[in-house]
């Protein structure tokens, strides 16, 4: 079978939850049985001339960039991308771009839509965009053949809304397991030493929360402690310069820009302590990785957070800036060089990727 992936900005090695759960997953599903093509706005391309990752085909279709109509416009040239090569499914990830399912349905296509949260919630956007994006999740959990949900706060949530819907399936992110112990070489051109260093990681956007981390961090009695944070912008907005304004000049305070692969790796292992200040989250990757290293966390109390199951003292109040800043505080005394071995079996991407080709299976007869 033949299966159009979109709702993503593509793969390899572009920032995003949704394209790392892509990255991860479709490589893994890949078969004689099952070709994958994914659907990639070329803007956000690190290497052009990759056209295929890992047995996965890559589609660049061009496409406006705008923050406001860029994922529906491209989700609706990929549906049509996929009718002409005669797909048998359309995978669509999020409710922004589940907006075209009922197109894809009438093209004679079968969809899967994996929700990745509530969007609309999002600080970002206004008050038509919400609009949009809510009648984006109801369309594509009415019209879709089968509805996948990251984590079961979401999936709750939907069932709640749409209590007589029975084609939803929990299947989690996932998270790698690590081979070996990274060096240090990255860490020290940045002038960090191990653990000796607060860890955030994500794209710059207002729900991540790092404004807050910054000031909190600001007030900290710990003068040779450092903030790094790891993570870019899709469009240069007023939220952005100023948090790139309250980081000047801050010695103590290092913006990393987009990292992935080794060098994360080594941010991750040598952090003395990841924090995650969201206010909105679908099921954290960026979090899932940092316990795959073993980092001791910190984040905020929302539902998405709280679902992994960490103890109280990895949580604080979100948006109480005295509660964030008393506990990283404790948070910090009270944790040195030692690692923690969490349960992540949960989270395994084989077999999320079983998972998920049996939902496929099970649509073409």
């Amino acid at each position: 079978m033949k299966i159009v992936v979109t709702g993503t900005r593509g793969i390899p090695g572009i920032q995003g939850g949704i394209e790392t759960h892509c990255e991860e997953l479709y490589p893994l599903i890949a078969d004689k049985q099952h070709e994958i093509i994914v659907v990639r706005r070329p803007g956000y391309a690190i290497d052009h001339t990759v056209k295929t990752y890992r047995q996965v085909t890559i589609k660049d279709i061009k496409v406006v960039r705008n923050k406001y109509l860029e994922a529906f416009l491209h989700t609706f040239l990929a549906v049509l991308y996929a009718r002409r090569i005669g797909a048998d499914i359309v995978h669509i990830h999020a409710v922004g771009p589940a907006l075209m399912t009922p197109i894809a349905r009438m093209l004679g296509m079968k969809v899967v839509v994996t929700h990745h949260g509530p969007d609309y919630n999002r600080e970002k956007w206004g008050n038509f965009a919400k609009w949009i994006l809510r009648t984006g999740e109801k369309v594509g959990i009415h019209y879709a053949n089968h509805i996948i949900v990251i984590a079961e706060h979401i999936r709750q949530m939907i069932l709640h809304k749409y209590p007589s819907k029975k084609n939803i399936t929990l299947i989690h992110n996932g998270v790698k397991a690590i081979s070996q112990t990274p060096g240090t070489d990255f860490i020290q051109g940045l002038g960090l030493t191990e653990y000796n260093y607060i860890l955030a990681v994500g794209r710059l956007v207002k729900e991540k929360g790092f404004d807050k981390l910054v000031e909190v961090f600001k007030q900290l009695s710990s003068p040779s402690l450092k903030l790094v944070i790891v993570g870019s912008a899709d469009h240069q907005d007023s939220y952005v310069q100023k948090l790139k304004e309250a980081c000047r000049d801050e010695k103590n305070i290092c913006l990393a820009g987009f990292v992935k692969g080794e060098k994360l790796a080594e941010l991750y292992a040598y952090a003395r302590l990841f924090v995650l200040p969201s206010t909105h989250e679908g099921l954290p990757i960026a979090l899932l990785e940092a316990m795959s290293y073993g980092t001791p966390i910190l984040a905020s109390d929302i539902p998405a957070n709280k679902e992994i199951g960490l103890p109280d003292e990895c949580y604080f109040k979100s948006d109480d800036f005295t509660d964030m800043q008393q506990t990283l505080e404790k948070r910090i005394e009270s944790i040195q060089t030692e690692r923690i071995t969490y349960n992540l079996s949960a989270y395994n991407w084989p077999y999320i990727a079983l998972r998920t080709k049996e939902i496929y299976d099970s649509l073409i007869v």
